[in-house]
């Protein structure tokens, strides 16, 4: 924006940059902040999944709607333009991004993530969720996905298929970022993909029904290979242990009744388990991105969002069967977490990319105690 208006103040390069300077403004509990771009696609995928998860269509109103609307409205329909493979691109078409379709950079978790929101909304009358839909795009879509996994790990990177190059990352010219130069998997991206397209082969039975077979079987391996020593895994996106764990817990449970993997899961739970504190909730530092070593609060506090992580880990593995006492301790604390206009307390940071960059969202206080709260609800309140 500032070249454009040394170049020419009144041109409408200037005025249209001008015009988008809102997007990056956003006003916190301690003031004003500007970021460096929006998370609107991330959180409305987990906002829409916690609200359809709670099952109260009353009071859905014309939330669901809106959102079917914008998810469909920010799916990429295009490459991009010219002979992008000659720039260093690749192509997007079918993908999401991580705010909006203006973004323009594909991501796998976001995309898979969209893909089950547009999967679960299908499966909801048109007068709660509106419209599918169309076909062709959640066909496009899968094509995004199978195309960023790497053929050799079967993980899933995030914009681009991995380069197995690690030794690239001796080019890296920043001083506190990690793993910028050369694309690598991750287990959060691997996740959401392989549960996107279970849950896509499951309502689209006979679109490349033996290639989504296959990926899922190497996102397995994958995992299985990934899972550190005490049962844990490190998420790349979020802090760290207990958000990696979660994912890859539900990851591997969605695929339990196809694959082997309970080995795995048992460990996972281990490690879940092993670090509730003793009232009940979980809690994990930012200092386990970079050290690489699982790191607890100060004081071993509790964080709402990593409890709701915790708890969504532990009964996407069934442990509401074999021993529900901690989920209940866990519930207990985000019952009474809450204020009395529904809201959640705003604590330490979750989120987490490059090792070194600590993410602020906002919203994830009120997402997944709903969501962890709507899940835990299904396999007690309801019986």
């Amino acid at each position: 924006m500032m070249c454009w208006w040394a170049e020419n103040p009144d041109g409408d390069e200037f005025k249209r940059h001008l015009a988008r300077v809102p997007d990056y403004l956003w006003l916190a509990e301690d003031g004003m902040k500007s970021h460096t771009f929006g998370s609107q696609l991330w959180i409305t995928a987990f906002a829409t999944q916690a609200i359809i998860a709670s099952n109260m269509p009353d009071e859905y109103g014309d939330s669901l709607k809106k959102a079917n609307y914008y998810l469909k409205e920010s799916q990429i329909k295009q490459n991009p333009t010219g002979d992008f493979s000659k720039m260093c691109r690749q192509f997007s078409k079918g993908a999401w991004t991580f705010s909006d379709q203006d973004h323009g950079w594909p991501v796998s978790d976001c995309t898979g993530e969209a893909l089950k929101c547009l999967l679960l909304l299908s499966q909801m009358p048109d007068e709660i969720s509106g419209e599918n839909a169309d076909k062709q795009r959640l066909y496009d879509a899968v094509n995004f996905l199978l195309y960023v996994q790497s053929p050799t790990t079967g993980g899933f990177a995030v914009w681009e298929p991995p380069i197995p190059q690690p030794y690239l990352q001796m080019l890296n010219p920043s001083e506190m970022f990690a793993d910028i130069v050369v694309e690598r998997e991750h287990v959060e991206c691997t996740t959401s993909v392989m549960q996107a397209l279970i849950a896509f082969k499951r309502l689209h039975p006979g679109h490349r029904e033996k290639e989504i077979d296959n990926s899922v079987a190497k996102a397995v391996c994958y995992l299985e290979n990934t899972q550190w020593k005490d049962g844990s895994w490190y998420g790349y996106w979020g802090i760290c242990f207990i958000y990696g764990t979660f994912f890859s817990l539900g990851g591997l449970e969605s695929a339990r009744k196809t694959y082997n993997n309970c080995k795995a899961v048992r460990k996972g739970v281990k490690f879940l388990l092993s670090t509730q504190n003793e009232e009940g909730g979980w809690g994990e530092s930012y200092k386990s991105c970079p050290s690489e070593v699982y790191t607890p609060l100060p004081g071993k506090r509790t964080n709402i969002v990593q409890t709701s992580w915790a708890m969504l880990g532990l009964m996407s593995a069934g442990q509401a069967e074999r021993d529900p006492k901690p989920l209940h301790k866990a519930a207990k604390i985000l019952i009474n977490a809450q204020m009395d206009n529904g809201d959640f307390p705003q604590e330490n940071m979750t989120g987490a990319s490059m090792r070194n960059c600590m993410l602020h969202y906002p919203l994830y206080r009120n997402i997944f105690p709903l969501l962890a709260l709507a899940e835990y609800r299904k396999r007690f309140w309801t019986k």
